[in-house]
């Protein structure tokens, strides 16, 4: 045993684990990868291997993050391989373990308003200590708001750094040549014609300590328009790709284990309700019942499948009773009218005071968002086995810990006894981080005494869901004398406070009972993106906290989801009543916004814009979203939309979306195509379909064919181009959403004549 410069030797186990120390763990923390036999840990990222028969040199990267389908797991191996200078042929990933070491201190900062809200009152350098400690003392592993490249990308740089460095060493000493002159790629260390493989180097290597300042490569990954020929084959393919492709993946509904039953379950209504009455003994009739397990919200049975197992749950007939307000649609709007009307509004956000200008506005409209599902393709599923004292659980979550938090609570047990493996998740947009399934699972396995499978139906998804919350918005503006410009604008907003109540549920463990208490306060991040970016010289944010009957949360694209639609069709209703082109109108404002203006040109060339005159059928709109990456910096993703659409029979048609997008530096060309593509086509979901209302607590659309939610045939042709940026990398999973509902509203008025004001897409007129 020995200690070493920058790392600790920290015992032999199955073929000895080196930890180098990765800056974010204090020594205090275990080392969180596990070594195999003859694998060898390198740092909190990475861990090195021989393939089977001994020839090759595997590189197995932790994964952090929950993949949902955005490539993340790719990505994450890709940086490192191509700072170690390996051959992605020979890369694997698995998913991290919960640890302080991969703590998101962006996420944590971000997030700050809703676990210390006097947060923002600090100066940078206490922020950043905050974060951090917060974020590794929860841990804060989460997947949300796009933070993991702002959070990770340097630290997983330096992780194949090390290997390199550690690499190059090995293969120095035995040619007698500085390592700094020796370069790494294809899996393999070179100096000039000298070549050993990192196969032939891994005993020897995993002896060497690299440099206590990680030697970097002098450029960043990172791939440019254009830079491959169209068609050819991915520089990265996706690591996912061929198993999805043939059916083999395992996604968490497919996790099987030996003696494994399942479950079905019954939600109580959307909101405050509670289990009133069942008939067990209906039940008792059904071939292969296990046995029936309740609790205070919910009913679930229990047999060798699933079929048998919902097959006894509908024949209990559970019935609920409501002990609180429950989810209703007449209510949740005349909550809204009255917080619109009426309600004491909070100035959030403001440069100037607007309120004297507009006194009589030369503009006013109003706007209104429908509560969202989120409808992933898989609906919630998880497992749990009780053994020997230890609870494992498999599961699909954006929060791992936080699930794990959550079913050890369940089952009474501590954390440490509760044991997590990460799934990937058949879609998610921000649905998998409600860790209720957690705690449900987690008790049902405790009264059975069996493995477990709970899988939610999809009746239960749409029914059990949080959706996103319903807004209600009045915009006014007023124009210069010769309509050239616009001199105010305000922004009146009412809605629950959003993400406090879901933070409460998500972060501190609330019921949904007492999450809904917090809606009545001022939320700046239900706000988010409602600030607009032209040059206005009098203009202010307001929000009118409503409490509602209905429990919300986090949504893709998140308020920047909504607040892109008031913004950019009330830009375009200003166009309009000013007699301007909407692209040279909102071009005229932006001063100071040259990466917005260059996005907004190019979709213009893309879709050869024809300036949207009556009956074109054109729309254009745009947005930025800013994230702060600690230090002060601020990384930002901007995208310009244009669509062609029409309205036929009373129903949206969406001809063409064409984006131009600038998220900075790319890293991944296709996973960026494939994340903005995906983006768009989410967006036009929830700009024509996608919502529901309720009855009762219950959604009136409780099936996917209920949705409104186009169909492959319905899907438009679409255009993507993207800047050549040397900025900081910008997620782009949440950005490719937010343009397109104001886009296709602004081509309906082209169209139609008529204005929609309503999403989904709902003309005033009809």
């Amino acid at each position: 045993m020995r200690l070493t410069r920058r790392g600790l030797l920290v015992g032999a186990g199955l073929g000895g684990a080196l930890l180098i120390a990765f800056p974010l763990i204090p020594r205090r923390h275990p080392v969180p990868l596990q070594a195999g036999e003859g694998d060898h840990v390198v740092d909190a990222f990475l861990k090195l291997g021989r393939a089977r028969g001994g020839k090759d040199c595997i590189l197995t990267v932790a994964v952090p993050f929950c993949e949902m389908g955005q490539g993340i797991t790719t990505l994450v191996a890709q940086i490192v391989a191509d700072e170690a200078g390996a051959d992605w042929r020979k890369v694997a990933v698995e998913a991290a373990p919960i640890s302080p070491a991969y703590a998101d201190p962006v996420l944590s900062a971000k997030w700050a308003p809703l676990w210390m809200p006097a947060f923002a009152s600090l100066g940078n350098d206490a922020e950043g200590m905050l974060a951090r400690l917060h974020a590794e003392r929860g841990p804060m592993m989460i997947t949300a708001d796009g933070t993991a490249l702002a959070a990770f990308e340097t630290p997983l740089r330096e992780a194949g750094a090390a290997l390199r460095a550690m690499m190059a060493q090995a293969a120095a000493d035995k040619w007698g040549v500085g390592w700094e002159e020796c370069e790494t790629g294809d899996s393999a260390v070179t100096h000039g014609k000298k070549r050993l493989s990192f196969a032939e180097l891994l005993a020897d290597a995993v002896d060497y300590d690299p440099p206590d300042l990680p030697v970097l490569r002098a450029e960043p990954p990172r791939e440019r328009p254009g830079q491959f020929p169209e068609g050819a084959p991915a520089r990265h393919p996706r690591l996912d790709l061929p198993a999805k492709v043939d059916g083999s993946f395992t996604f968490a509904g497919d996790v099987r284990l030996p003696g494994m039953v399942h479950a079905a379950i019954a939600h109580a209504p959307q909101g405050s309700a509670v289990l009133s009455t069942y008939d067990k003994q209906a039940a008792a009739s059904v071939r292969g019942l296990v046995g029936v397990v309740h609790a205070r919200r919910w009913l679930a049975a229990v047999a060798t499948n699933w079929h048998a197992a919902d097959k006894a749950l509908r024949a209990m007939e559970p019935r609920f009773r409501a002990d609180g307000p429950v989810a209703d649609s007449e209510k949740v709007l005349v909550a809204l009218d009255k917080a619109l009307d009426k309600g004491d509004a909070v100035r959030l956000m403001a440069e100037g005071d607007p309120d004297a200008l507009l006194e009589k506005p030369v503009l006013s409209a109003r706007y209104d968002v429908e509560p969202a599902l989120h409808a992933p393709l898989e609906t919630t599923s998880a497992t749990a086995r009780l053994r020997d004292g230890k609870l494992e659980l498999w599961i699909a979550t954006q929060a791992p810990e936080r699930a794990r938090r959550a079913a050890a609570r369940a089952a009474g047990l501590s954390r440490q006894d509760v044991i997590v493996y990460p799934m990937h998740a058949g879609g998610s947009f921000d649905a998998r981080l409600d860790v209720r399934i957690a705690a449900e699972v987690a008790t049902i396995a405790t009264i059975i005494r069996k493995p477990v499978q709970l899988t939610w139906s999809r009746w239960q998804e749409s029914l059990a869901g949080i959706p996103r919350t319903p807004v209600s918005a009045r915009l006014d503006g007023a124009l210069s004398p010769d309509k050239s410009r616009v001199l105010g604008w305000r922004s009146r907003l009412a809605l629950p406070a959003t993400t406090i109540e879901s933070g409460a549920r998500l972060l501190d463990g609330q019921g949904i009972g007492d999450a809904l208490d917090l809606q009545d306060r001022a939320d700046p991040m239900a706000c988010e993106g409602a600030m607009p970016l032209y040059r206005i010289p009098e203009k202010a944010v307001d929000h009118v906290p409503a409490a509602l009957p209905l429990p919300t949360a986090r949504f893709r694209g998140q308020a920047h989801g909504y607040t892109a639609f008031f913004t950019e069709s009330f830009v375009d209703e200003l166009a309009h009543l000013a007699g301007r082109e909407p692209l040279s109108f909102r071009v005229g404002m932006l001063d100071g916004q040259p990466r917005l203006v260059a996005c907004l040109s190019g979709v213009a060339r893309l879709a050869q814009w024809g300036g949207g005159v009556d009956a074109s059928g054109q729309g254009i709109a745009c947005h930025r979203m800013d994230l702060a990456s600690g230090g002060g910096a601020v990384r930002s993703g901007m995208i310009a939309v244009v669509a062609t659409a029409r309205q036929e029979a009373g129903v949206v048609r969406v001809e063409r979306l064409s984006a131009f997008v600038d998220i900075g530096r790319i890293v991944n060309m296709d996973i960026a195509r494939q994340q903005i593509e995906g983006g768009l086509v989410f967006g036009l979901a929830h700009a024509v379909g996608g919502s529901s209302g309720h009855a009762r607590g219950r959604p009136l659309a409780g099936h996917l064919s209920q949705l409104g939610l186009p169909l492959l045939a319905d899907c438009p042709k679409v255009d993507i181009a993207f800047a050549d940026s040397n900025e900081e990398p910008f997620d782009p999973g949440e950005l490719g959403m937010v343009a397109v509902a104001p886009a296709i509203a602004n081509a309906l008025f082209s169209a139609t004549g008529v204005r929609f004001r309503r999403l989904p897409l709902i003309s005033e007129g009809l």
